[in-house]
């Protein structure tokens, strides 16, 4: 692996706006470095597709996560499908989710939130692959599940992370992953940065949230993998390190976590 190889462990590739120019933005990503790309379903369509852009794009170092994000958290309310549990076997699916709560929109209720939420620790234990959670104005809740379901027999991570030090720690605490986006890179993000500079080496993640969150260079616009570079470059001044440095533990640590050890082209 070389050291300036970059992975983007959470972006939505599968969504409209990129629907008339991703080859394009692939292109791009690959030009900046990219060499492993997380593309994130947040329902039952969306992890379909996200699935078979893996296997379109498996040159590119595609690969997908599967699962039902909180706010879609009703539509899974009498139960994750057959179909959905059996996209998990698939070599192309690298994790469970997103899945989560997000207090933020109740887009479905709390209740129905941490329902499917647990759903997806089940789920993510028996199918032996790691967690993507998404968590917004409910980190207490959100840890209180993880610790009584146990999540750290599928382990995962904390995608995004916008809560306090001692969200972070009690995520690390259940050998969690904690990754940093766009947000980091704001002007008023300095107690987000302070955390990232603390979070154990082994333990941090870049990643887009793409077409979300672009950072701060291309903020109010749409993101895309090729940004990524900004999240890196700013986590590294916050951890006083090297950009290729920082590089090269993300990607050790994505591959543990993920187990995407098909060999970088």
């Amino acid at each position: 692996m070389h050291k300036d190889f970059l992975a983007d462990t959470h972006c939505h590739l599968d969504m409209e706006q990129f629907r008339e120019d991703l080859e394009t933005v692939l292109d791009r990503a690959a030009e900046a470095g990219l060499r492993r790309l997380l593309v994130v379903g947040s329902d039952e369509t969306s992890s379909f597709a996200v699935h078979r852009l893996a296997l379109d794009y498996a040159d590119r170092g595609v690969f997908a996560a599967v699962g039902v994000h909180p706010h879609d958290a009703s539509s899974a309310a009498e139960g994750l499908s057959a179909e959905l549990h059996d996209l998990a076997n698939a070599p192309c699916v690298a994790a469970i989710g997103e899945t989560g709560l997000d207090y933020h929109y109740d887009h479905s209720p709390r209740a129905v939130q941490r329902r499917v939420f647990a759903d997806h620790v089940t789920w993510a234990v028996k199918a032996g692959k790691p967690l993507v959670v998404h968590i917004r104005e409910a980190y207490d809740d959100a840890l209180a599940l993880l610790r009584s379901e146990d999540a750290s027999r599928c382990g995962g991570v904390i995608h995004c992370f916008s809560g306090t030090w001692e969200d972070a720690k009690a995520a690390l605490d259940l050998g969690f992953y904690v990754s940093f986006a766009g947000p980091v890179t704001f002007p008023r993000s300095a107690e987000l940065r302070e955390i990232a500079g603390r979070i154990p080496t082994d333990r941090i993640l870049c990643e887009t949230d793409a077409p979300y969150l672009a950072p701060q260079p291309f903020r109010g616009k749409r993101n895309e993998p090729a940004y990524v570079r900004f999240v890196y470059e700013t986590l590294a001044t916050a951890r006083k390190t090297t950009f290729e440095a920082l590089a090269e533990h993300v990607w050790k640590n994505a591959e543990a976590l993920f187990g995407w050890g098909r060999a970088a082209s």
